[in-house]
């Protein structure tokens, strides 16, 4: 069985809860331990690992109106039910409308906890089923959105379906323009949060007076202008994930706060005393080195910490150069459909010109070109080639080179990014190309390679 599991255990009488509480643990369960219904919901999510046990008898919302909530949020859950002498009847009736089994007041020790055990069994191979087919499901659809061959992209999508399944909150980093929030949406389309809310809040978007209450919402009367109460982004995001784009933007008397509400897992909004449950998903983004910055004092290192968990890194263009028509065809056909315009053909004059360029605005840079060449506008290297004829032709014959002069081009392009990588160092170079160094110097000889102006900063090897 699996180790993870947990019981979420719901009984009034103090005395009651804690004899079943260690019982529980003694046979080596996990246990969270409730007072009410209402202090046990924001622990049920769907796909929840773990069951429900709770008493029917509870003050404010009972053991039956429990059940009812719970299997809303998750129809697969199992929930046990305890009864009192008499409540027989009822507790067939719960099982009739989808509860797991139920065991009568007063009852042994070992009898809740082989009720328990079983309903355990029963999630665990549930769970099991359902990650499965998500995970074929899954690794289809995530191709069609994070798009491309290369064994970097591969990476990729299996540490977002990884991550996708879990519950901890997730760090992106990416230049601008590697597309950091399709990263995040994937993290939530493809996890159990799913049905949940995606909460997208651009941090460097928000005048610093509103951030709080864009942040955490407000009551009416907070402050001049807050004529009704609003829901913050938090508890939009509940039982969903919040996504916090270029958090290095974030006030520092703000971070402060969310640090706090990361840790305790709790927030206030403005102009109230009342703690409401944070029950979400955080996804962070940045495009710069958040550490360097905490060491200048310009972002808080304790909340760098707490946020550097599960970090995903995401491949610039340029270090993925075999994806480009492969990606460039796909925005050629969004584009297409978009405008209405015929799908331009890509010359290989225009397709090496496309592999060619360093792409520093990345695949946000690439999909502007697309556009840009569907609809026949001029845009450098990375627009029509001169003679190309929008694209449509073989472009000017004086341009055509063959396939051995193509590679030989390319293949220059990436030994000189290797060395400037390295620094001008054969051997670091050999390394990164994965190319023995000798085979690197006779191909730096035979491409005619400036070797030297690679070594300005460091010494020759």
């Amino acid at each position: 069985m699996r180790t993870d599991l947990s019981v979420l255990y719901v009984e009034d009488d103090a005395a009651v809860r804690l004899g079943s509480t260690q019982s529980l643990q003694i046979a080596g369960l996990s246990v969270e331990a409730f007072g009410s219904a209402e202090q046990v919901l924001h622990r049920l999510t769907p796909g929840f690992a773990g069951v429900l046990v709770t008493d029917v008898r509870l003050p404010g919302i009972n053991g039956l109106a429990l059940l009812d909530k719970a299997l809303e949020i998750d129809g697969a859950l199992p929930v046990i039910l305890v009864t009192g002498h008499g409540d027989i009847s009822m507790a067939v009736q719960a099982m009739r409308r989808g509860a797991y089994d139920f065991v009568e007041k007063p009852y042994s020790p070992g009898e809740l906890t082989e009720v328990v055990q079983r309903a355990m069994e029963k999630r665990a191979l549930t769970l099991e089923v359902e990650a499965l087919r998500r995970q074929l499901a899954d690794t289809q659809a995530i191709e069609a959105k994070v798009i491309g061959r290369s064994a970097a992209v591969e990476r990729l999508r299996k540490l977002i379906l990884d991550l996708a399944c879990t519950d901890a909150d997730v760090l992106i980093l990416g230049e601008t323009g590697t597309g950091k929030e399709l990263v995040a949406r994937c993290l939530h389309e493809y996890g159990p949060r799913r049905q949940g809310n995606f909460a997208a809040l651009n941090c460097g978007g928000v005048p610093e007076s509103l951030f709080e209450s864009e942040v955490f919402g407000h009551e009416s009367g907070a402050f001049t202008g807050a004529a009704r109460r609003r829901v913050g982004k938090i508890e939009y995001a509940q039982r969903g994930s919040l996504f916090l784009d270029e958090i290095e933007t974030m006030p520092m008397s703000l971070q402060i706060k969310l640090l706090r509400t990361l840790q305790e897992r709790q927030f206030e909004r403005l102009g109230s005393n009342t703690l409401l449950p944070m029950d979400c998903r955080v996804i962070a983004a940045t495009k710069v080195d958040l550490l360097a910055l905490s060491a200048e004092q310009r972002f808080r290192a304790d909340l760098y910490y707490r946020l550097n968990v599960a970090v995903i890194d995401i491949p610039p263009l340029r270090e993925r150069r075999e994806d480009i028509p492969l990606l460039f065809s796909h925005f050629l056909l969004q584009a297409a459909l978009r405008y209405e315009r015929p799908v331009p053909e890509v010359s290989p004059p225009h397709m090496r010109e496309l592999m060619m360029h360093p792409w520093p605005g990345n695949v946000r840079e690439l999909r502007n070109a697309a556009d840009r060449f569907v609809l026949g506008l001029p845009g450098g290297s990375t627009g029509v080639p001169a003679g190309s004829n929008n694209g449509t032709g073989n472009g000017n014959g004086s341009e055509a080179r063959s396939l051995d002069e193509q590679v030989a081009v390319f293949e220059r392009h990436l030994i000189e990014e290797a060395l400037r990588a390295a620094s001008g160092r054969t051997a670091a170079a050999s390394d990164l190309l994965r190319v023995p160094k000798k085979t690197l110097y006779d191909k730096i000889k035979r491409l005619g390679v400036n070797l030297e102006a690679f070594r300005s900063t460091a010494a020759t090897d």
